[in-house]
C-alpha cells in the first residue's frame, strides 16, 4: 500500500508517515515543494527516518545528481 505524502514541513511529513505506517503502508511517495532543493531532500530523510528501513520511500520529483 502506497501512500502520498504532501505536508511540508519536516516534522509534519514524519507524522504523516507514522500515521500511515499505522494504517499499513510500507512505501511512501513525498509531493515535491521544492523542485528537489534542500527542503525536498529534509523531508526525503525525515519521511526515510520515520519509515524505517524496511519501507520504501521517494520523491515524486527526481532529485538530479550533484556535480562534483
Amino acid at each position: 500500500m502506497n501512500a502520498y505524502i504532501t505536508a511540508a514541513r519536516p516534522k509534519d511529513v514524519a507524522v504523516d508517515v507514522e500515521d500511515a505506517m499505522r494504517r499499513g503502508c510500507t512505501s511512501f511517495t513525498l509531493r515535491s515543494v521544492d523542485h528537489g532543493g534542500m527542503l525536498d531532500l529534509e523531508r526525503l530523510g525525515a519521511a526515510r527516518y520515520a519509515a524505517g528501513v524496511q519501507a520504501v520511500v521517494e520523491l515524486e520529483v527526481p532529485v538530479p545528481a550533484q556535480r562534483r
